[in-house]
């Protein structure tokens, strides 16, 4: 996969630069549009056979990368691609912190086909990988990652969305002298933090979108991290929805396997607002911008931050 890393940085920056101008603007159906149709124009110059697994939307919701949809020069490697154009469409709209564009690549059959429904996500860092059990109780697990990361559990600090299906566990997790980051939009930023040293976070959990979290699930394979999920279907039509997608049982555990099952596969994001991870997008003086993103790589492990200027030509 590292042959496709310039061409997916370039995705994700071209859609990250399209989505700035409406940050703060209150208009977050203009910013996802613009980040898409950015993020597609590119992906199609891009080298490969590729078919959206994780996407926006259906085949009737254009302007989103719908699932099912070919993207790439249509000669090439055959990959699966998962996409978040605008990760945190309010974060956008409402000028906070912590937005991204986001893509993965996998070979394909390799990414799991997450319908857009709510799912249960635990995720740790290397220090913490194959302890996580998502079908034992949350304090359970806490307790594992603290002991594999040697850290008495007043040392510990959880990354949880701020919405009121967490709170029973938030307070939990403060009993025990730990400590809680709330965050409000954009968890698979958050989910990564786990596994990347010097950002302070030990262990995620939230219930959040399932297309997000194998967006989550790829990053962390790449850096050599560990997540379990479990999907949530709501009534008996996102249940059905699951079996027709190939779940047969949507309840089950998913390990990271279940997720992403290849080893070599990609993830690569650029900052639209500045967050825990990446900068945002930055105007120049005299015109242009400066963005700056990650990109890793499986199963190397590592991590890279990039720092480009762009010249105006360059992202017209």
């Amino acid at each position: 996969m590292e042959r496709f890393v310039l061409d997916f940085l370039r995705v994700t920056r071209a859609a990250a630069v399209a989505a700035a101008p409406w940050i703060g603007r209150g208009r977050k159906h203009e910013a996802d549009e613009a980040a898409t149709s950015a993020m597609r124009r590119v992906l199609s110059t891009v080298p490969m056979n590729g078919t959206v697994v994780i996407g926006e939307g259906e085949l009737d919701e254009a302007p989103m990368l719908y699932i099912g949809e070919k993207v790439g020069t249509g000669t090439g490697e055959r990959l699966d691609i998962a996409v978040d154009p605008l990760e945190g469409t309010n974060l956008v709209a409402y000028g906070q912190d912590n937005a991204a564009a986001v893509i993965a690549a996998a070979p394909s059959g390799s990414l799991l086909h997450a319908p857009d429904m709510y799912m249960e996500k635990l995720a740790a860092g290397p220090g913490a990988k194959g302890v996580l059990d998502l079908t034992r109780p949350f304090m359970d697990n806490m307790e594992r990652v603290a002991a594999a990361l040697g850290k008495p559990m007043a040392e510990m600090t959880v990354m949880v969305q701020q919405r009121d299906r967490h709170q029973p566990i938030i307070e939990r997790i403060r009993q025990t002298g730990a400590r809680v980051r709330l965050f409000g939009d954009g968890d698979i930023m958050c989910a990564i933090a786990t596994a990347v040293e010097g950002a302070g976070v030990d262990l995620f959990y939230g219930v959040g979108g399932a297309p997000e979290g194998v967006l989550t699930a790829v990053a962390l394979k790449c850096l050599g991290g560990d997540m379990q999920a479990r999907l949530l279907p709501a009534n008996e039509a996102e249940h059905a929805r699951c079996v027709a997608m190939g779940l047969a049982d949507p309840s089950r555990c998913l390990a990271m396997n279940d997720l992403i099952s290849a080893d070599d596969c990609l993830f690569a994001a650029t900052g639209i607002t500045s967050g825990l991870l990446l900068d945002g997008v930055r105007s120049k003086p005299g015109g242009g911008d400066r963005t700056h993103s990650m990109v890793a790589c499986g199963p190397t492990g590592s991590l890279h931050f990039i720092d480009t200027m762009h010249s105006q030509m360059l992202v017209s």
